[in-house]
């Protein structure tokens, strides 16, 4: 199997969000299993190789499989990368760009795969959603975990929180309208806005979780990639209402694992969200449902995933550099065209 090089853009500074975290854990998660390297492109750090210094000290194909994921800058990375084996980790959808014939896409979401098997339908596609790192699985106080069978954290009857809601990415309904709702009802709301040492401990400490994230997304024209907030709210046993936009849909199943926020009325919200923080166990997934849903994140499952998706992928750069062309995509004019001749064809029958 081919060694991996990720590339991102830098692991410092203004770099650093959530997309970067992913990558970093993906990274360590499959040096497990083959020779993974981190690889910057835009800024120098100590101790990483740098993309420039590579592609110039190394001939095509090489013997790498380089991993881009960084949004916009997608489209340039994969004209760096002609002639070697590449292939795209999805994250966020609708960026606009389009992907050359045989990139592999390896998608964190149902929602990801959806738009790319519509947009890239000849490109080899695999699922692989995000892991949850294994802290939250293992630390969080949810029914039946280890947690709160030790009894260290009490459950959720005894939580200081009643709602938390995280500022980055919450929409001003939530922060401006749905807080001080609840907090004139009297809740203990907190909005949690800057560095936070230890998360688990904070969501193990909340009742309930507002994640609204829709609005975030929409403004910039993307798509939730993953949502990972909601899952490690799960995990801690809290109640989760979530906006369902992109791939939040994928596991927020409404009124079975979640529960929509901003159904329809401020008022709903209100009754709901009270009704959840007086009596949680009632608005928590099954413990079946959530530990299926938990399983599906953990990294054991993820790097199986991997595991059989790079398998692929290596056999399919195998055939492309032996010479076999890779299948093309239909342009969507042309397609388009086609049906319209098809009809044309039929009325002059």
């Amino acid at each position: 199997m081919r060694p991996l090089r990720f590339l991102v853009p830098g692991t410092s500074g203004r770099f650093r969000c959530g997309g970067l975290q992913v990558e970093l854990q993906t990274a360590r998660l499959l040096a497990q299993i083959v020779p993974t390297q981190v690889v910057t492109y835009r800024q120098r750090e100590p101790g990483l190789p740098f993309l420039a210094d590579l592609l110039r000290d190394e001939r095509a194909p090489g013997e790498a499989l380089w991993i881009v994921s960084w949004g916009f800058d997608v489209p340039p990375l994969l004209r760096q990368l002609r002639g070697r084996p590449v292939a795209y980790h999805a994250h966020s959808s609708g960026y606009g760009f389009d992907l050359p014939a045989g990139v592999p896409v390896l998608a964190v979401s149902r929602n990801t795969l959806g738009y790319w098997g519509d947009r890239a339908p000849r490109n080899p596609l695999f699922l692989v959603p995000n892991a949850l790192e294994a802290q939250w699985i293992e630390r969080g106080d949810r029914p039946g975990s280890a947690t709160a069978a030790a009894g260290q954290v009490p459950h959720s009857a005894n939580r200081a929180i009643d709602v938390l809601v995280q500022q980055r990415k919450n929409s001003r309904y939530v922060l401006k309208q749905l807080v001080p709702a609840l907090r004139a009802q009297g809740l203990k709301v907190e909005v949690q806005a800057g560095w936070v040492e230890d998360l688990v401990a904070l969501f193990n400490s909340a009742s309930v979780v507002l994640y609204d994230s829709a609005d975030y997304w929409r403004g910039r024209g993307v798509s939730e990639g993953f949502g990972l907030p909601p899952i490690e709210a799960l995990a801690c046993g809290c109640v989760v209402f979530s906006s369902l936009n992109h791939a939040l849909a994928d596991s927020l199943d409404p009124g079975l694992v979640g529960h929509q926020l901003g159904a329809g009325t401020l008022g709903a919200d209100l009754e709901r969200i009270m009704a959840a923080v007086a009596d949680s166990t009632s608005w928590q997934p099954t413990p079946d449902a959530l530990a299926a849903l938990l399983e599906s994140c953990s990294e054991p499952a993820l790097l199986d995933r991997w595991q059989r998706a790079l398998t692929a992928i290596n056999a399919h750069w195998d055939r492309l550099l032996s010479g076999e062309p890779a299948l093309r995509t239909t342009p969507r004019w042309r397609i388009q065209a086609h049906q319209w001749a098809a009809r044309l064809a039929k009325l002059t029958r």
